[in-house]
């Protein structure tokens, strides 16, 4: 009797409470990439006329640069590689150039059978940039990019999928917008690894397996975006109908999608200088063979990668050869000084977490470079170099009333006796040092911005006067961002400002027109003072307002020019203007 109670006492749950359970668990387990789909909430069947369309979530591609434009981009990025951005951004923009071209012949006459598409293979030692580069290259472009590891591939598949897999990642990066995604980029590192072994007598299957799985990718050929073996995949697809009615099988065409590919490939210029020596030694040549590696790659050819391990189709597939140069302490100097990149930023970052301000010396950096160049890993080593010298103090200045750090030689040869002095305040000149690091720092950046001002113009769409160059160096000292950034931040505040003319206009029919002065002297009291815009507004409202009105009675001025001295003092600035225009009437009258 007491069994049957407690049976009678616990509830059974209904379907729908059994599907939320599950729906919330699976949230959790996979996002929102999986969802319970219940027989109750299936359509029913469709009609032709039913089904509802997709939602068209992002429109075709918007392509306009040109080959120059993108290497500008790159240099504000990438050090040295000159013939590596020369090669890439060149056809990388003919590639989009010629997708958008096609995208808008009506006539589709340019359609023709077994176009070849510009794939590219990299070629370069580590560390030199080459993942950075495309990563850049993607953002500047606006198109969906994904990357994969050839060690992960396999001939039958990886991480239970396929090579096919990192085509159907491209949908997801475009949030489930064929259309875009078909216009995406395939970055695929590493990819000397899957070169067959040479020292194995007869083919070695299955790296020489790998590489004919991206044959037809890397091509053209409908991928199905369902995966028998994926419960994600099937998942989607119910969803899918539940959404649309529409059964239709769901494909992606790779005919313009761009395959990179990349590697060390340690051994070719071995295989170029072998080659090289041959043609030298022949009667009459007069080809030497290099010293350096980076020298002997520049002469690489179809047969020496095919030589390296891999299968003609597959080179065939690659035209374009672009070819990194190692890295010296020079460069990598230069990276660490360069303001957009992410490795001294970073490290800012970190610091900043705990809201202790880094200012680093030139010659500190010299160091660090030279220390990062032994570590032989191009500038990968910088990180290493960088955690190596400054881990002490990122770890022990937090528990401490200390908030700013001077990076000098004594800081990275001395670190334990500079940490020491610090910590104590012994260093009587410690101040004094950083505010002549964020001096040099602002006046670095100054020089960046002067030297750059024609393209930043251009790119920003603003004109970048010397008082505007002196704010986005200032916010750059003072906040942690790239250049871009600071002056995509100056550009909104500029772009605000603007707006006061519409807005004078609207509200009191008054006509005037912001200086550039007057623009500059708006954006620095609105960044590095505490005002706020909106008061900022109504303070210039009430300025201005009844004084224009005023001086349109008296003068018929009816377009006023307001510059930096008008904002200091409206009040001289409206009786100026009245007694300028008195003092006209007066000779006229006379």
């Amino acid at each position: 009797m007491m069994h049957d109670n407690l049976l009678e006492d616990i509830k059974i749950p209904n379907p729908r409470e059994i599907e939320k359970e599950l729906g919330e668990f699976l949230t959790k387990k996979f996002g929102g990439n999986v969802r319970v789909i219940s027989p109750d909430s299936l359509p029913e069947e469709l009609t032709e006329d039913e089904v509802k369309p997709e939602k068209q979530k992002r429109k075709k591609l918007r392509f306009d640069l040109k080959p120059e434009d993108l290497i500008e981009y790159l240099n504000h990025y990438v050090v040295k590689q000159d013939m590596a951005k020369a090669a890439l951004a060149t056809k990388i923009c003919t590639h989009f150039n010629r997708i958008k071209r096609l995208q808008s012949d009506k006539d589709n006459n340019h359609n023709m059978v077994g176009s070849i598409k510009n794939n590219i293979l990299m070629i370069g030692p580590t560390g030199v940039g080459k993942t950075y580069i495309i990563k850049l290259i993607a953002k500047r472009i606006g198109v969906p990019f994904v990357k994969g590891d050839a060690t992960k591939f396999s001939e039958t598949g990886y991480v239970g999928g396929d090579v096919e897999d990192l085509i159907r990642d491209l949908v997801r990066e475009a949030d489930e917008d064929i259309e875009l995604a078909q216009c995406g980029i395939v970055y695929i590192d590493e990819i000397d690894k899957i070169a067959g072994n040479r020292n194995i007598v007869g083919a070695d299957i299955s790296r020489t397996g790998v590489q004919r799985a991206l044959l037809k990718p890397m091509e053209e050929t409908e991928i199905d975006l369902r995966v028998s073996h994926d419960p994600i995949s099937m998942f989607q697809e119910l969803e899918h109908f539940r959404k649309t009615g529409n059964r239709k099988k769901r494909t992606i065409n790779t005919k313009n999608i761009l395959f990179i590919m990349s590697g060390a490939f340690g051994e070719l210029s071995e295989i170029i200088d072998k080659r090289l020596t041959k043609q030298a030694i022949g009667f009459g040549a007069d080809i030497k063979s290099p010293a350096d590696k980076t020298d002997i790659l520049k002469h690489v050819k179809s047969e020496d990668v095919i030589e390296f391990g891999f299968e003609s189709e597959f080179v065939g597939r690659l035209p374009v050869r672009s070819v990194f140069e190692r890295l010296n302490k020079d460069d990598l100097f230069d990276i660490l000084k360069n303001p957009n990149n992410p490795v001294i930023l970073g490290k800012k970052l970190d610091f900043a977490a705990y809201d202790i301000d880094i200012k680093f010396d030139d010659k500190a950096l010299r160091i660090l470079s030279k220390n990062a160049f032994k570590e032989n890993t191009g500038a990968r080593g910088l990180i290493s170099a960088l955690e190596g010298a400054l881990l002490l103090f990122e770890k022990r200045l937090p528990s401490t009333d200390i908030r700013r750090l001077s990076v000098t030689e004594h800081v990275v040869l001395n670190p334990e006796k500079a940490l020491i002095e610090i910590e104590s305040g012994s260093d009587k000149n410690a101040d004094t040092i950083f505010e002549k690091l964020s001096l040099e720092e602002k006046a670095f950046i100054r020089n960046y911005l002067k030297n750059n001002a024609k393209n930043l113009a251009e790119k920003y769409k603003m004109k970048l006067t010397p008082s505007r160059i002196d704010i986005v160096a200032e916010y750059y000292v003072k906040y942690i961002v790239d250049v871009n950034r600071a002056v995509e931040k100056i550009k909104s505040y500029h772009d605000d400002i603007k707006q006061i003319e519409l807005y004078f206009y609207k509200e009191h029919d008054i006509n005037i027109v912001m200086e550039d002065d007057a623009v500059d002297f708006i954006i620095r009291q609105l960044i590095f003072t505490d005002v706020e815009d909106q008061v900022f507004y109504k303070k210039l409202t009430a300025d201005f307002e009844l004084g224009l009105k005023l001086v349109q009675e008296k003068t018929g001025i009816n377009r006023f020019f307001i510059n930096k001295d008008a904002l200091v003092s409206p009040e001289r600035f409206i009786s100026a203007m009245i007694k300028d225009k008195l003092n006209k009437n007066e000779l006229i009258n006379d």
